[in-house]
């Protein structure tokens, strides 16, 4: 599918184009000898880009890692809903519904659950102005969701992204409670006085910093009660995007030790 090219775009862990009953046995064989299980298999691209090629690899990909969740018994699968960054939202619509709803028909009679990130991929210049990602926020929830009314449609729900949007991140868990598929724990600080120097037409990348859990503005005792309250079970996974911890191995390894410890006040389970 190609090199990445933006920060924290992740890596490949399972190549899903040769995925088999067999392998897919060796990579449950694995995990399980290292005590850990896979919650859902991420692909982040920009179905709804402009560029056509892009595009069509992006969809034709995430079908193939659709079908690997389910060879894999996994059940879900995280993505971007992606966007034109230069149409507004009601122009990326037709092209919205024209990709999505196959996607989530063939995602459902798979038995699996896509879980859109609520990241709107709008940081720097190159995603000016609109972001790469329509799922940014409760309105356009409520749209998609009446859109594509499947069950198997859902969210990916991160607080961060809420925070540095000046929005509730409380409030979604109770509204969208049962399209909540899975949740990351990632923290944000907002740095007022950057804030106060570029505006909020500013590329966001210039006044917000994604932290540890516990190092941000996220309230963890009011997210978890929440969440709990909302009849959540499903997996809460930390994504390390603090810059600092990212220097190496050991400092990464050390950035989930400290998100552990934090967590696990919150979460009887740990």
């Amino acid at each position: 599918v190609g090199k990445a090219t933006r920060r924290y775009a992740g890596i490949t862990h399972i190549d899903v184009h040769d995925m088999s009953q067999s392998r897919a046995s060796e990579i449950k064989s694995m995990t399980a000898s290292y005590g850990v299980s896979i919650s859902g298999l991420g692909y982040y691209p920009n179905p709804l880009a402009a560029d056509a090629d892009e595009s069509a690899m992006a969809i034709e990909h995430l079908h193939k890692v659709i079908d690997a969740a389910a060879i894999l018994g996994i059940g879900r699968v995280n993505s971007f809903v992606g966007r034109d960054p230069v149409k507004s939202v009601d122009d990326n619509w037709p092209r919205f519904l024209q990709v999505w709803k196959p996607l989530v028909d063939h995602a459902q009679a798979q038995g699996v659950k896509i879980g859109i990130e609520n990241c709107p991929m709008l940081f720097t210049a190159d995603e000016w102005p609109g972001g790469k990602n329509l799922a940014h926020s409760p309105a356009i929830w409520r749209r998609m969701f009446d859109a594509i009314p499947s069950d198997h449609f859902g969210l990916n729900y991160d607080p961060s992204h809420m925070v540095f949007q000046q929005m509730d991140y409380l409030k979604p868990m109770r509204d969208f409670s049962d399209r909540i598929f899975h949740v990351h724990a990632k923290d944000v600080r907002v740095d007022r006085h950057l804030l106060n120097e570029v505006g909020i037409l500013g590329y966001p990348n210039s006044y917000h910093t994604p932290k540890l859990p516990g190092l941000g503005e996220v309230d963890w005792g009011k997210f978890f009660s929440t969440l709990g309250d909302a009849g959540y079970c499903g997996p809460v996974c930390v994504e390390v995007e603090d810059r600092i911890y990212e220097k190496t191995l050991d400092s990464r390894k050390l950035a989930l030790k400290q998100s552990y410890d934090f967590l696990r006040h919150f979460i009887p389970e740990l």
